[in-house]
C-alpha cells in the first residue's frame, strides 16, 4: 500500500509564522484538498475490506472512514527533549505520554480532516473557510477553520489529530468520527442543510 505523506512547505508552528506565511499556508491548504482526498481514497481502497469506500462527501461515508482510520494509527516513543518541551508548554502539571504519533498518522489525520471539511461544506452551504488572526494564544490561530459554528470555529485537522491520539490510547474508536460530525452539525449557525 503506497501512501504519500503530506509535505506542507511550512513549519506548522502557527504562532511563530508571519501573517504572510500563514496566508500562503491557508491558500496552499485549500489548493491541496482535492489532491489529498484522492490520495486518501486510493490508500483506503487498497485496504482489504475497504475497497468499496465512496468519497461522496456524505455523512454515511464517515462510518467506513472512521473504521478504516482506527486500523491505521501508529506511534513511536517520544524523545526526552519532546517530553521536556511539552512539559514546559503546559500551564498545569499533567502526565505526558511517552508515545507520539508517527508522521504517517499525522498525515492521515490531516487528509481525513480535509475530507471531513468537504462533508460539512457539502451538507451545510452556509459554512465557509476562515483564518483567525485575532489572538496568537487562540488554539486555532492562523489555521484554516470552518465557520460559522457556535460557540467556536471548527478546525477539522485539529479534531482529527485529537481523534488519532484517542485511537492510539484506545480511549476512542472509529465511530467517533461520525459522532464528531453529528455533534458539530448541531452547532452550525445559519443552518441550510442539503
Amino acid at each position: 500500500m503506497i501512501y504519500n505523506i503530506i509535505q506542507p512547505p511550512f513549519t506548522l508552528k502557527f504562532q511563530e509564522m508571519s501573517k504572510t506565511e500563514l496566508k500562503a499556508y491557508f491558500q496552499w491548504f485549500l489548493d491541496t484538498i482535492p489532491v489529498r482526498i484522492r490520495e486518501l481514497s486510493e490508500v483506503i481502497r487498497q485496504t482489504p475490506g475497504f475497497s468499496a469506500w465512496d468519497p461522496d462527501c456524505s455523512p454515511a461515508s464517515l462510518d467506513l472512514l472512521g473504521g478504516w482510520f482506527s486500523t491505521q494509527f501508529a506511534t513511536r516513543p517520544r524523545t526526552n527533549e519532546e517530553i521536556r518541551e511539552l512539559g514546559a508548554k503546559s500551564s498545569f502539571p499533567i502526565p505526558i505520554s511517552g508515545n507520539e504519533l508517527e508522521n504517517r498518522t499525522f498525515s492521515l489525520a490531516m487528509d481525513i480532516g480535509m475530507y471531513l471539511s468537504q462533508v460539512f461544506l457539502k451538507q451545510y452551504p452556509s459554512l465557509h473557510w476562515e483564518q483567525p488572526f485575532g489572538n496568537k494564544k487562540f488554539v486555532d490561530y492562523g489555521q484554516p477553520v470552518l465557520v460559522p459554528f457556535k460557540p467556536a470555529p471548527f478546525n477539522p485537522v485539529r479534531m482529527m489529530v485529537t481523534l488519532a491520539y484517542g485511537l492510539s490510547t484506545k480511549t476512542k474508536s472509529g465511530e467517533k468520527l461520525r459522532e464528531i460530525y453529528e455533534i458539530w452539525s448541531q452547532l452550525v449557525s445559519h443552518k441550510v442543510s442539503r
